[in-house]
């Protein structure tokens, strides 16, 4: 992965082992999924995950690669983690203090129309929900800090 500056510009090629250790920062690319009614993809993870076991989520995605943009990893890692492929729409980039480690998170939106295929390593069980559905989950439910702070901060972005 790319080490990033607080700027968000390349300073080099690391390991994200190292990166996380180290407290570097990096780039993450996340994307909300919504179907045609509005409603939101949301998802648990495995119980046999290292960071955040069972927590339930509203953002699918993962690290940036090297020499790839954020747009481009956030339509990998749902092709990855939900098996479909549709286009994402860049919103906004945040430097996130992050739980484990800080990064630059790009937010991307994305409507998906047909079946998704979740892959069971990274997805324990997902439903889509309305948006009053999920504030109501995110009462009961444990979430994802990270996912969360990013989520409110869509919600806020004019789109």
């Amino acid at each position: 992965m790319e080490r990033v500056d607080d700027q968000d510009r390349v300073l080099g090629v690391v390991d994200r082992g190292e990166a996380i250790r180290r407290g570097w920062l990096h780039r993450v690319a996340t994307t909300v999924c919504r179907d045609r009614q509005g409603r939101v993809l949301v998802h648990r993870r495995p119980e046999n995950l290292s960071r955040f076991p069972g927590h339930h989520e509203v953002m699918f995605g993962g690290a940036v690669g090297v020499g790839e943009s954020y747009e481009q990893a956030a339509a990998r890692e749902l092709t990855e983690e939900l098996g479909v492929r549709v286009p994402v729409r860049f919103l906004f980039t945040f430097l996130c203090r992050g739980v484990i480690a800080p990064y630059w998170l790009g937010v991307h939106e994305a409507v998906i129309t047909g079946e998704v295929t979740p892959d069971p390593g990274e997805v324990a069980w997902h439903g889509w929900l309305t948006e009053a559905e999920l504030r109501e989950a995110v009462r009961r439910w444990r979430f994802v800090p990270d996912g969360q702070e990013a989520f409110g901060r869509y919600l806020a972005h004019p789109r």
